[in-house]
């Protein structure tokens, strides 16, 4: 069988493992930053299908319930990380200005939603035009991807190593209830 358990390895396999603390430390704050990433867009993505599918509600948000929603979504990350009043306000900074960047790019996508089922109903099928929503869609999310990568960036730098090593340290006893073997 292909699987080994990792209790079965030789310890010499391990201890060469351990002088990598610093690469891992790397992974876990990159895994950390992803993390933070998708809870920022699932945070969106909840609030904006929970009324149904179609609504997305967040595309419909006036700026003051954004910067509302992202408040709250900070004061709960920023208790998880002890962060301090000032670290507080940067951060919801940083959230506010990065969800009304990225506030035009849920409505772009709505719109593309519904481009799809056009084409899908078609009486002929146009490929061109497939592809070229397809590539539009990839252009929008490499967009927002980069968004949400600036803003988890400065985010941070705002936090201490300590604080980024809590959440890291937070984020992989998460993934280990999520994740077998």
């Amino acid at each position: 069988m292909e699987n080994q358990d990792s209790t079965t390895q030789p310890s010499a396999s391990r201890c060469q493992h351990a002088g990598r603390r610093g690469h891992r430390f790397g992974r876990g704050a990159f895994f950390l930053l992803v993390a933070l990433a998708a809870g920022f867009v699932g945070g969106y993505a909840g609030r904006s299908f929970a009324h149904g599918p179609g609504n997305l509600m967040f595309a419909t948000m006036d700026p003051a319930q954004i910067d509302e929603h992202m408040q709250h979504m900070v004061r709960h990350f920023a208790v998880e990380a002890d962060a301090t009043p000032a670290q507080q306000e940067k951060l919801t900074a940083i959230a506010q200005g990065a969800a009304h960047d990225l506030a035009p790019l849920v409505a772009k996508t709505k719109d593309a939603r519904q481009r799809a089922f056009d084409l899908m109903g078609a009486p002929a099928v146009d490929r061109d035009a497939i592809e070229a929503l397809r590539a539009e869609q990839i252009a929008v999310m490499d967009t927002a991807s980069k968004r949400l990568t600036l803003a988890l960036a400065d985010a941070a730098e705002v936090l201490t190593p300590d604080q980024r090593k809590k959440l890291v340290e937070r984020a992989q006893r998460f993934g280990q209830r999520f994740h077998h073997g």
